[in-house]
């Protein structure tokens, strides 16, 4: 067998010359989440004087990272795939560029060209005897990036697990290795209250034993989760793998033995958890990480039996679309997977979809459900595609209902204070 040591040592190299492979004008992919390398995106800010018209593309950066600065747009810029707290202020003022998607097309998209990408950073783990790394943390669209990139930096870190799967960097592909011994960052699970929680229940008892889930980040989500401990053979295929889920699998609920599509595997793209759940994924032979091509494309998702989606939404109107990206006219995240697991789970024999949200925002000032979505506001469900809205008053299926029905259904799930001011807006508009 060939040894890849020598080759390896040859590749080895500081980040801060790692960083000067990057040329002007390149875009630079970076993984999702804790996938991203610290190491060189510290090193990236550090020289960010150096370069002009600089990109870096990513889903869900963990840091805030100087190069993320008004003052130097000019050197460096992010164009985001999804905004969350690092990015969000940049984006609503202007400063930092967003690219609407839904996740599942990503990878198509780059490796068609019209998301450009010169560069890949990010995280791998060692190297195994056969020259392989893992980009187990975030697989997502950094696979098909990797395929256009001009030049692939990875931050070999031993705390990065290996996982099966197709996530896979082999040394041959690699312009320059960076080693960093820092822990991986650990993200704990949300804050869940009673509203959460009343939610959490509603949605958990609609889910039947064998039941395939798809679990979003977020309070609703995880209160769910943490009520499906009485399930039998749940299994696993989605885009982020949390906390949540492996809590699941230590109460021996989630066997993956009822599973369609890749009976007996855990599919994810990304993870997000704690230390504990990323020495769970090492070498573990039911643990698989995808591309989001594979993870959340409809088509396969939708092949298991009993497919159950949770998705959080901010706002939603009377025909049912939601509004899960933006405050009105202010960008706030992104479409990420929901329109991919929800288009899956109407494809599944026995699917539900379940897009979940507190009644109200503003402390009871603001009721979420609206006779239409507030001015500007991005649809990222549409209305022919939304099924089961829950709230803490209760659920409403919208699927198959006619536009009179739903907008009875979600006022009866409106916060009781909303209901009546309701009911008159659709007596205005001719829907009741």
């Amino acid at each position: 067998m060939p040894s890849f040591d020598a080759t390896y040592k040859q590749k080895r190299a500081s980040a801060a010359d790692a960083v000067k492979l990057v040329k002007n004008g390149d875009t630079i992919v970076v993984p999702t989440g804790v996938g991203e390398p610290p190491t060189l995106l510290t090193a990236l800010s550090q020289q960010r004087h150096d370069f002009r018209d600089v990109k870096v593309s990513q889903i869900l950066p963990m840091r805030s990272y100087e190069y993320m600065d008004a003052a130097t747009l000019g050197n460096v810029r992010h164009a985001a795939y999804f905004l969350n707290s690092p990015t969000r202020s940049g984006a609503q003022e202007g400063w930092i560029d967003w690219w609407p998607n839904c996740f599942s097309e990503v990878p198509a998209m780059i490796e068609q060209g019209l998301m450009p990408v010169d560069v890949v950073f990010s995280m791998a783990s060692p190297m195994d005897s056969h020259g392989y790394f893992a980009l187990s943390l975030g697989t997502d669209y950094t696979m098909a990036a990797l395929k256009k990139a001009r030049v692939v930096v990875l931050e070999v870190n031993p705390n990065v697990p290996f996982t099966y799967g197709n996530c896979h960097v082999h040394i041959s592909q690699v312009s320059a290795l960076v080693e960093d011994e820092s822990p991986i960052l650990e993200v704990g699970l949300p804050k869940i209250g009673d509203v959460q929680k009343a939610i959490g229940k509603y949605v958990a008892d609609m889910i039947p034993d064998g039941a395939t889930l798809q679990i979003g980040y977020g309070g609703i989500p995880d209160a769910v989760v943490l009520q499906l401990t009485d399930k039998k053979d749940l299994g696993i295929h989605t885009e982020m793998i949390g906390d949540g889920i492996l809590s699941l699998l230590e109460a021996g609920v989630v066997t993956n033995r009822r599973k369609n599509y890749l009976p007996g595997k855990m599919l994810a793209t990304f993870a997000l958890g704690s230390k504990k759940l990323y020495q769970f994924m090492n070498r573990n032979p039911a643990m698989e990480m995808h591309p989001a091509d594979f993870t959340n494309d409809p088509y396969l998702a939708g092949q298991n039996d009993n497919l159950i989606s949770v998705n959080a939404t901010m706002q939603i109107d009377f025909a049912g679309q939601c509004g899960s990206e933006s405050l009105g006219f202010k960008p706030y995240s992104g479409t990420g997977g929901q329109s991919d697991f929800v288009r899956a789970a109407n494809r599944s024999r026995g699917g539900k979809s379940f897009i979940v949200m507190p009644s109200t925002a503003k402390d009871d000032a603001i009721s979420r459900i609206q006779p239409v979505l507030s001015p500007g506001t991005l649809v990222s469900t549409t209305k022919n595609d939304v099924n089961y809205v829950v709230t803490e008053y209760g659920v409403a299926q919208l699927r198959g209902r006619t536009a009179r029905e739903r907008v009875r259904a979600l006022i009866a799930i409106a916060h009781p204070k909303f209901r009546d001011e309701l009911t008159e807006a659709a007596q205005k508009m001719k829907m009741l």
